[in-house]
């Protein structure tokens, strides 16, 4: 049988920087970075008090949920991948009907890391308290880490498959892969896919005690994300969701849909935790044969990307996997693509990371431009002996990308990387 071609139909987000497809494509493509203050982190006496985190009005909440579904809500990412998903849905002209049957061609792999840890912790208070009859009816659905895939499915009537994969930072660049496999394989249609990240300091605080957070910049919250500085001091924490619709081409060019981009393919790896592999660091082996594996699997030579949009998180781990690109790619300083990170506008959105991220990458294929790296001015001196300093803009560059890489590598050591190619 022959495989399917995979195409990208609708997009939606919620970033820090901006929630809906327009707000934050004005906000990357101009620089603006959605890092602020947060009172709630110094009132807790972090050492980082800054974070990217979404803003959503009571109003916009009522325009995704019924005033029954906000009763005793709590559940951050749950709501941000439900504005994120619904957004895409719409986006791609697929309308959301009240059928008696469920969508059997149509179904969701949506991501996350945690869910509803604010409700959690409201949990274990009234429980401790004797009160375990007033948690509400919603509960056990806004804690379940398949929460935002349930909660999508309802709203959509969805009938394929649903379900939530977790894999750290990688999980929204694998749940494309995933929802990519299903379609080429026949089973599906189309998939909804993405990924959310709950925001709060019961999140972040384990990162703020490994000291992997920036404390540097509290008075300067935008400078505070670095991707490939000299200065850089640690990654800012963020939340949100990305989202993605994937349709066969074949029901998109039926349906007439805006076709952002292709999926070509791509590839997700471990590297087992073994050599220089730990639960907090890479195995620069399964790294490069991701990236590899992935170019191999997408049919595409190295010479072909336009663009790369990395991992980069503004630690110090920023310079191997720069090199981890060159020794995959096989390429010359002289010869390297151009590589952006979004993370230095919006912070590191943990399971939402690869999700919002990939929107970036799909929107500079499908409007030809690369965003700017903000915050690396003192491109960190490894960085600058492997890529040449005008492949890491720093302002706006209209360029037509016709191969667009993405990657993310999470804690776990697993890895995963998606080629997009512009349609035609």
């Amino acid at each position: 049988m022959q495989k399917k071609r995979v195409v990208i139909t609708g997009l939606g987000v919620v970033a820090p920087n901006g929630v809906g497809v327009s707000n934050f494509l004005y906000a990357i493509k101009n620089g603006i970075s959605g890092i602020k203050h947060d009172a709630e982190l110094e009132r807790l006496q972090f050492s980082c008090q800054i974070s990217g985190t979404p803003q959503i009005s009571e109003e916009l909440k009522k325009d995704y949920f019924t005033a029954l579904e906000l009763k005793n809500f709590n559940a951050s990412g749950i709501l941000y991948g439900v504005i994120a998903g619904l957004e895409a849905w719409k986006e791609a002209g697929l309308t959301i009907e009240n059928n008696e049957n469920p969508d059997w061609d149509s179904g969701t792999i949506f991501g996350s890391g945690t869910s509803g840890i604010e409700k959690f912790r409201e949990s274990i208070y009234k429980i401790d308290a004797f009160q375990t009859r007033r948690l509400g009816s919603t509960a056990v659905a806004q804690t379940m880490n398949s929460g935002v895939s349930a909660y999508l499915a309802a709203k959509l009537g969805l009938g394929n498959q649903v379900t939530t994969n977790s894999s750290a930072c990688a999980t929204g660049t694998e749940s494309i892969l995933m929802g990519y496999d299903r379609i080429v394989s026949g089973q599906a249609k189309r998939m909804l896919v993405g990924s959310t990240s709950d925001s709060g300091p019961y999140i972040w605080g384990g990162f703020d005690a490994m000291r992997v957070c920036t404390f540097k910049h509290n008075e300067s919250p935008e400078n505070g994300s670095r991707p490939m500085s000299a200065s850089a001091s640690g990654f800012v924490p963020g939340s949100g969701a990305g989202a993605i619709v994937l349709e066969d081409l074949e029901s998109a060019l039926a349906r007439n849909a805006t076709i952002y981009a292709e999926v070509l393919g791509g590839n997700s790896n471990s590297g087992g935790q073994r050599g220089e592999g730990t639960m907090t660091a890479p195995n620069s082996i399964a790294v490069q044969k991701c990236i590899e594996d992935a170019l191999k699997y997408s049919n595409i030579n190295p010479n072909q990307i336009d663009t790369i949009n990395g991992h980069l998180t503004a630690t110090n781990k920023d310079s191997l996997e720069i090199f981890n690109w060159s020794k995959a790619l096989r390429i010359s300083k002289a010869h390297f693509p151009y590589i952006n990170s979004l993370k230095s506008m919006i912070g590191h959105c943990l399971s939402a990371s690869g999700s919002i991220e990939s929107v970036a990458t799909i929107l500079q294929v499908h409007h030809g431009f690369i965003f700017p790296s903000i915050n690396c001015e003192d491109l960190h001196p490894e960085v600058e002996n492997m890529v040449e300093r005008e492949k890491i803009p720093q302002q706006l560059i209209q360029k037509e990308i016709n191969i667009a890489v993405k990657a993310s590598f999470g804690f776990g050591d697993v890895n995963a990387c998606v080629v997009f190619k512009k349609f035609r």
